[in-house]
């Protein structure tokens, strides 16, 4: 029997998980978490078998708990399960340390056998990130200017492509006006735009925006 410990900050998305989990019949135990601070107070006390994360919650995002998770605890496992497709996040995720990554819209079909994967020893990586891994090794491309963000960098991007103003992004990761500032300016120079409307066509452009407009 193993145990595995919820992240997510939407309490009917935890309850919907942790009844698919029970049913399943090799969980003895499964934990929940609704922010990134409380799943670190939780891994710092036990181990669990498996951590299914979400990447978009209030304060710290997913991929910085992930690395946090990955200092605390090295061997655990750690299934993204994000709203986000993988193609927006996938990458990111796997270099993290994550062994899987589901999107939420295809959970219902891809959430059990990435479970099976990683539970035994495997990585989970759909044929469409295994595609987007390839073609990151083989080609670069100096057009894909957000790869070379940083997680909270180009979280920040995507946000503020949508129209999202700096008050609002600030409130929703709870970070200072000042900081989301510096991280908007930070983008801007390394991705060589002048301003937002640069920043939007670009994400449009590379198809970075399109789970955030659903």
């Amino acid at each position: 029997m193993h145990t595995v410990l919820i992240v997510d900050d939407h309490s009917i998305v935890r309850e919907g998980l942790k009844r698919i989990l029970l049913a399943d019949g090799r969980f003895s135990s499964v934990e929940e978490a609704g922010s990134g601070h409380e799943a670190l107070q939780i891994i710092l006390e036990k181990n669990h078998d498996l951590i299914i994360l979400d990447i978009s919650m209030p304060g710290r995002d997913g991929i910085e708990i992930l690395k946090e998770i990955k200092l605390i605890r090295p061997r655990a496992c750690v299934l993204i399960l994000s709203m986000h497709s993988e193609e927006q996040y996938g990458v990111r995720a796997l270099k993290a340390g994550a062994e899987g990554y589901v999107s939420k819209e295809s959970a219902a079909t891809d959430l059990v056998t990435a479970i099976d994967a990683i539970l035994n020893g495997s990585k989970y990586i759909t044929p469409t990130l295994a595609e987007k891994i390839a073609f990151n090794l083989t080609k670069k491309n100096p057009d894909r200017m957000h790869e070379n963000l940083s997680d909270r960098e180009y979280q920040i991007m995507c946000k503020l492509a949508i129209g999202k103003t700096i008050s609002e992004i600030a409130s929703e990761l709870s970070l200072s006006k000042q900081s989301i500032s510096t991280y908007r300016n930070r983008t801007l120079q390394k991705m060589n735009l002048k301003n937002n409307g640069e920043l939007m066509y670009y994400a449009i452009k590379n198809g970075l925006v399109d789970e955030y407009m659903q």
